[in-house]
Parts: C-alpha cells; structure tokens; sequence
C-alpha cells in the first residue's frame, strides 16, 4: 500500500477510503513538522500547524486540479498556514539578513576560494562522530535566518526541486538561489568552526 503514488492515494481519498488519509499522514507527517517549525516557536505551534494543514487538505481535497504536485500543494499550504501561526505568536518583529554569509576574507580578488574549504564529511571516522556532525547541522540549521532555514529545508532536507520550492514559497528563482547558496555556506562555515577547521 505504501508504493502508491501521491495520484492514486489521492483517487482513492477523494471515493471515501480513509487508509488512504493515513498513508499519506504518514508519508508526509514529519517533513511538515520539520517544515512547520521554522516559521513557528514551538514543536506544540507546529504541530497545530500541521493538523490544521491536514483539515485544510480535506476540506480543499476537491479543489485540487493537480497543476502542481500534490506534495507541492500540501506544502504550500502548510506554509500559508504556517506563517500565519507564526506571525500570531511572535510578538516582535525579526531582522532580517544583513551580513554576508561567509567572511570575505575567505576568497582572493576574483571571487574564488582563497583556501578550499576541506572536505571533511569524507573524514568522519565513525557513526558518533556522524551523529554528532548530524546533531550540530541540525542547530546549525535552526540558527539559520527565517528564509533561508525555509530553502534549504525544503530543498536540503526534504528533496524538493527549486521549482517546487519557489512554488511552494512564492519566490523567484533567483531569490531561491541566493538563499539556499547563503544558507549552505552558513552551514559550512558553522560546520567548520565547530569541528576545528578555518
């Protein structure tokens, strides 16, 4: 039952079938918690986040005319409701991003790389210090700026094309671009200096 695609759960959802509903709460469940918290303060809100995106799916289940992805669908209204949330609980206003991402001392006068940063997933020497490495990028991850914890979530995290994340975001593709390039290098950068490498 799990090997159906998003299409035929959806067909037999639309005629009645409720293991359809739970299959798909199950396919998607902890990617929109994952998604939900980074517009939200807490696991609770999210969670709230995600069953009213689920009420939301099934009141709408009718409307869906499959333009877009079903997957893609679903996210972008967990993001609407999401952000929604959020704006409710949050009482002050964030700022947004205005430093560089990375020091600029780290790139010579053309642009590149003026010492490569070291490949050091390849030296991870075993699954402790993986689950460390894993634990910290997901901090890292969470300390990230509020657009781009949202891109490289989306695409990093739970696979999505960049179509799908500007899609699902209502961003342009280079907007998309620039925040997931800004977050990946914060992530490495932070990587970088919790693991003792410049």
């Amino acid at each position: 039952m799990d090997q159906e695609t998003d299409a035929e759960l959806l067909g037999r959802l639309r005629a009645g079938d409720e293991r359809a509903f739970v299959t798909l709460v199950r396919r998607y469940q902890a990617a929109m918690l994952r998604l939900a918290a980074c517009y939200v303060p807490s696991v609770a809100v999210a969670e709230e986040v995600v069953q009213d995106t689920w009420l939301g799916v099934l009141r709408g289940i009718g409307g869906f005319e499959g333009r877009s992805s079903f997957r893609t669908w679903l996210f972008r209204i967990l993001v609407n409701r999401a952000r929604t949330a959020g704006a409710r609980e949050r009482r002050s206003v964030t700022i947004g991003d205005a430093g560089p991402a990375v020091d600029g001392s780290r790139f010579d006068g053309t642009g590149h790389w003026a010492v490569p940063p070291e490949r050091w997933v390849d030296e991870a020497d075993d699954r402790v210090d993986a689950a460390k490495l894993a634990d910290r990028l997901r901090a890292a991850i969470d300390e990230l700026p509020p657009r781009q914890r949202e891109v490289v979530t989306l695409r990093d995290v739970e696979g999505l094309s960049s179509g799908e994340v500007c899609s699902v975001l209502d961003i342009s593709e280079s907007n998309q671009r620039v925040l997931l390039h800004r977050g990946r290098s914060r992530l490495r950068q932070a990587l970088e200096t919790e693991f003792g490498r410049a």
